[in-house]
């Protein structure tokens, strides 16, 4: 089995349906940052139960804003950890350049070199430096953080006023 072939085909079909969907249906509920950020709409809930009901609204309304900050704090993370975003760019530009000879060997001078042996040296190149860059601590802090801030924005955002005449009209 071609697992090379596999990853690339997944890799390849993820990357058409993320650019089959427009960037203005993608982002259709991007509230204004006056809106994201009103301080006069910030207060703290007085249960645990007002908490999750602001969650649960903050949520969607704000979804597309958390989707960008989300976005924003992974970036942050890779430029913060240089070794890791050289790892992932070496990786992901040996598995295309590789992909490139199409099964073909790759001759440099006197030395031939199959696919297999192109990707076996990718693989115990980037496997160590991947680990030496520590992805997890940088994956738990992405997560840390970005529920911090997160879920943090949503329990102490007000819904506005207009959410209660909504449930009003859901309710009759």
């Amino acid at each position: 089995m071609d697992y090379a072939r596999i990853a690339q085909d997944y890799a390849s079909n993820s990357l058409a349906n993320i650019r089959s969907i427009s960037a203005n249906e993608r982002f259709a509920n991007l509230r204004s940052i006056r809106e994201f950020l009103d301080v006069r709409r910030l207060s703290k809930p007085s249960g645990l139960g007002e908490a999750q009901k602001r969650i649960s609204y903050n949520l969607g309304r704000y979804s597309s804003n958390y989707s960008v900050i989300f976005g924003l704090l992974a970036i942050y993370a890779l430029v913060t950890n240089p070794l890791l975003l050289f790892v992932i760019v070496l990786a992901v530009g040996g598995m295309l350049g590789i992909g490139k000879l199409a099964g073909e060997n790759l001759q440099i001078g006197p030395i031939n070199l199959t696919t297999s042996q192109l990707y076996t040296t990718l693989v115990c190149i980037t496997i160590p430096l991947g680990l030496i860059a520590s992805p997890i601590t940088t994956v738990f802090w992405l997560l840390g953080a970005n529920g911090f801030v997160i879920l943090g924005h949503a329990a102490f955002m007000e819904p506005p006023v207009e959410s209660q005449f909504e449930q009003v009209q859901g309710s009759v």
